[in-house]
């Protein structure tokens, strides 16, 4: 998207103070439950006493700190940060735009919780296609941003869970 989409988006958000606090409101709720989901799939596994925990723990540990250093070395700027402008979710980091971070944990925390309750990962993914949306519309990511790194976490989830595992045991 353009500048001008960018700044159009912002200024109609913004002139509806509803749709301001919507933004903020859902970007910050969703974020909160899907993170909880997480732990609470790990106690569900532990308390279960499935075999898949410990792979839960690994599988998405590793690849949130390979992607967390391969983020960091690319340091691309954030839409509000290119386009001098201020986004609708209050965001003030510099850099670390691209992969979106939010969007790749939302993904594959739905890749993760998948593999062990399919309707409960699909709907994860639902709702992170709409956060991905969100955080765009919020002016903290460009749409290369949360593409990615949706596209990645569901990689890294689908390799982890059923290419690499199935290998190793």
């Amino acid at each position: 998207m353009k500048e001008e989409t960018y700044r159009a988006m912002a200024d109609a958000v913004n002139a509806v103070p509803l749709m301001k606090s919507y933004i903020i409101w859902f970007n910050r709720v969703v974020t909160i439950c899907v993170y909880l989901l997480y732990p609470a799939l790990l106690g569900l596994l532990w308390y279960t006493k499935n075999d898949g925990l410990i792979p839960a723990i690994v599988i998405p540990g590793v690849s949130f700190i390979l992607l967390s250093i391969w983020r960091d070395r690319i340091n691309k700027p954030r839409p509000y940060e290119v386009f001098d402008m201020t986004p609708v979710i209050d965001k003030k980091t510099k850099g670390h735009s691209f992969p979106s971070r939010h969007i790749f944990c939302m993904f594959l925390i739905a890749v993760t919780v998948f593999y062990f309750y399919p309707l409960a990962g699909l709907l994860i993914g639902l709702v992170g296609i709409a956060l991905a949306v969100n955080r765009v519309i919020g002016g903290v990511h460009f749409v290369k941003d949360v593409v990615c790194g949706a596209l990645v976490g569901i990689l890294c989830g689908v390799a982890g869970f059923y290419i690499i595992l199935p290998l190793i045991g």
